[in-house]
Formats: structure tokens, sequence, C-alpha cells
């Protein structure tokens, strides 16, 4: 009897790292179909999305690979799904991670599913930098083992059944050797450069890009003592612990510092600003969180110690959880933790298994 060989969808983006993820899986003899999808309509001319060269270059692998290339168009449920819930939580003055909401909706939701159920696929494969452990029936995330390029803080919103269908071919490996592979096999995309920022916004200036779709509304910005000393022109314009963009350079205030956003006023349509990196009143002792997910649904007793991240590429910070009711849960660090900012997302880890997350509701500020 001859065995079938496993069929896999890899999502291909274009980048260096789908491209190297899809020749491992051909190597390992799995029945290799490519996948890239349009997230965002090219509707505009100034140049936020790459998806055309992006879409020519994942064309390119995969005749190199001799892979058969599928193309889908999920530029409206990525307006639904993923961008408006953008929007809608810097209107609230919070700063979103769109990257974890497209994992979860588009990646983990309609491409799993379009490939599993549409495309008869056995598994689906990403590039990222993660890796997957199955021990006793369980699935588990665990970190890539490259730290500098570890991706698991943006799939912590993956459950236990979805991880039993994924494969991350890459998470063994560290990005200069995957680059140094891309080069060995002969990929065009070998010195690609790495997409950064949002994936629809990209490198761009984000305060240009918001100003599209969300109207000014001019306001103050304040010290902590109430004083003064500049205007905003929106309070979704800015992040905590932001440095740059302020516009009040020329205050210097007590101290002869740089100043930072550490707060944001909504009623009064204000931004909080103090001078110094290591300012009190940008640090915090911990943080509410909502929406949480636990990737293998196992019932921890709470309080729990652990570890966590409240930003990608943070050093892990030792906390203890205990839950407020069946919706939030508090986090109490063993350090203060600089710009934990309402939006983005906290992530908990046992040594290197992720182990779920939520999204930060509030900070709890040190002074």
């Amino acid at each position: 009897m001859i065995r079938r060989k496993k069929k896999v969808i890899i999502a291909m983006s274009g980048g260096v790292d789908s491209s190297v993820a899809a020749w491992f899986l051909k190597k390992k003899n799995y029945l290799v179909e490519g996948l890239f999808m349009k997230n965002w309509e090219e509707d505009d001319k100034a140049g936020y999305c790459h998806a055309e060269k992006d879409l020519y270059d994942a064309k390119n692998v995969c005749k190199k690979l001799d892979i058969y290339l599928h193309k889908i168009n999920f530029s409206q449920e990525y307006w639904e799904e993923v961008f408006q819930k953008f929007l809608n939580e810097h209107k609230k003055g919070n700063t979103p991670n769109p990257d974890i909401l497209c994992n979860k909706e588009i990646k983990f939701k309609l491409f799993f599913s379009y490939a599993i159920q549409q495309l008869e696929a056995d598994y689906i494969a990403t590039g990222h930098y993660a890796r997957i452990l199955k021990k006793n029936g369980i699935s588990y995330l665990l970190k890539g083992k490259d730290y500098n390029k570890d991706q698991s803080y943006f799939l912590y919103t993956l459950k236990n059944n979805q991880l039993e269908k994924i494969l991350f071919p890459i998470g063994l490996f560290k990005k200069n050797k995957i680059r140094i592979i891309a080069k060995k096999i002969g990929l065009t995309v070998a010195e690609k450069k790495d997409s950064t920022g949002i994936c629809f916004i990209g490198t761009k200036n984000i305060k240009s890009f918001l100003s599209r779709y969300l109207k000014e509304k001019k306001g103050n910005i304040i010290t902590t003592n109430q004083e003064v000393i500049g205007q905003h022109n929106g309070l979704f314009y800015y992040t905590l612990g932001q440095r740059k963009g302020l516009k009040i350079g020329g205050m210097t205030g007590r101290y002869n510092m740089p100043w930072y956003v550490v707060g944001k006023n909504i009623q009064t349509n204000s931004l909080i600003v103090a001078q110094g990196f290591n300012n009190p009143h940008l640090m915090s002792i911990g943080l509410i969180a909502d929406k949480i997910n636990w990737i293998n649904n196992i019932k921890f007793n709470l309080p729990f110690s652990c570890k966590i991240k409240t930003r990608y590429r943070q050093n892990d910070v030792f906390c203890k959880i205990k839950y407020l009711d069946k919706f939030y849960v508090k986090v109490l660090f063993d350090i203060p933790i600089i710009a934990v900012t309402p939006g983005q997302s906290v992530v908990f880890y046992l040594s290197d298994i992720c182990i779920g997350g939520g999204v930060i509701k509030y900070k709890l500020p040190l002074i």
C-alpha cells in the first residue's frame, strides 16, 4: 500500500522566511502548495502596501521550488475584522496591535479554514519564528530558537486544536541561517529586507496614515503637574513611551531631559508628558487584562507565577497572575515595567512555552 503524502498549504508572503519554510517542507517530502493572501486593497498611490511586488516575488519563489501558488483576496474581511477594530481602538486612545489581530482573524482563521476545508490540506504552515511541541496528545506553542526573532508573542491567540494542524518549519533556525540557505538554493528573495511596521502601513509614517481615516482633534499637551506646554493634533497619534513627534523639544522644564508620553486623558483630550525615560510616571507595577486566551485550556491554580512580555522583543519579566472575575486578570510584576500600553497584549510564558495572553485594559501606575 502506497502512503499518501501529507498535503501542506503554506502562506507565501514573498519574503525570505516563508520561502525557505516552503523549501524545508519539500525537503521533508510533504506535498506542498503555496497560498498568497491579499489583505489590503491598493486603492491609493501612497505606496503603503507592497502586495504587487510581494506577489511577484512569491510567484518567482514558487516557480523555482516547483510548487503551485494559490491566490486569494481577504481584503474585505481584513477591513472588517482587523482594520476597523484597529481604528476603533485608536479612537478610544488605545494602541492596538493589528499583527496579533491579523494572525487571529485572517491567518489562523480564514486562511486556516480555507486551506483545510477547501484545499483539503492536512496542515497549514507559515514562516513564523516559533515552534510546536507535541507531547501526550497536547500541542504546545514554544518560542523560536532565535530569541531575537521569536514571534510567539504574536501567536498567543491560538488554540491547541489549531496547533495540531500547524507547522512552523523555520522555528529551529536563526535568521542569518535562513538567509544563508536562501542564497545557497538560489532564491531571489535571499537579500530581501524584512517587512517592518504594520502590514498595511509598512515603514511609512503612521501619523500621516491615520490622518486619512481619523479626524484630527486638537488638545493640550500637559505635564504631570497640569502645566500646559504644547498642543497635539489627536490623542490617537501618540503611544505611551513616545518621545519623537511631540514638538516640545524647546521646553526644558525642570530638567534638561527629553519629554515622553506618560498618559492620555480622554475626557479632557489631554496628552500627558513627563521628562526622562525612567520617569516614575512611565512605570507600572502591574496591569489589568481581558480577552484572555489559554492556549491549552489548562486550569491554573490562581494566583500563580510565570513570565510575561508586554511588548514584542521585551525581556521576560516575572509576575503573579490572579483572576478578578471571569473576564479580567490582574498581573503584578516582580519589577516595574516601562510604558505598559492599553490596547497592546500581555503574553504569558512558562520557560519557553507560551501559555496564553490577553489585551491590556489598564496599567497599574507606580505612582
